[in-house]
């Protein structure tokens, strides 16, 4: 079983910076990722990392701008997010599960464990 907890959500104004954590009890996961949904949208994928290899993926949306990342000792996930949007404004939710190397990344079959979500939101 593994819980995950989020922390690091808030508002930001248009080209600010946020960094979400993801504090994880238990280690029956390999693979983490991010996902957000705004009010009236569906559920989108937003980043992913392999424990394993350490590879990462990122949504289109965010490439460039946000950074997955994971620290072991802590087993903590983190998700930079800079150059921030007001079309980023979505509750944002860590997700984690044991990767199914038969489908993707963004597959949200794979990921068994979900947190809370925290609230990210950048004033137009």
């Amino acid at each position: 079983q593994v819980q995950l907890v989020e922390s690091g959500g808030g508002s930001v104004q248009a080209g600010g910076s946020l960094r979400l954590s993801c504090a994880a009890s238990g280690y029956t996961y390999s693979i983490m990722g991010w996902f957000r949904q705004a009010p009236g949208k569906e559920r989108e994928a937003v980043a992913s990392i392999y424990l394993g290899g350490r590879s990462t993926y990122y949504a289109d949306s965010v490439k460039g701008r946000f950074t997955i990342s994971r620290d072991v000792d802590k087993n903590t996930g983190y998700l930079q997010m800079n150059s921030l949007k007001p079309e980023d404004t979505a509750k944002y939710t860590c997700a984690a599960g044991i990767a199914d190397a038969r489908t993707t990344w963004s597959d949200v079959t794979q990921y068994k464990y979900w947190g809370q979500g925290t609230q990210v939101t950048v004033p137009s």
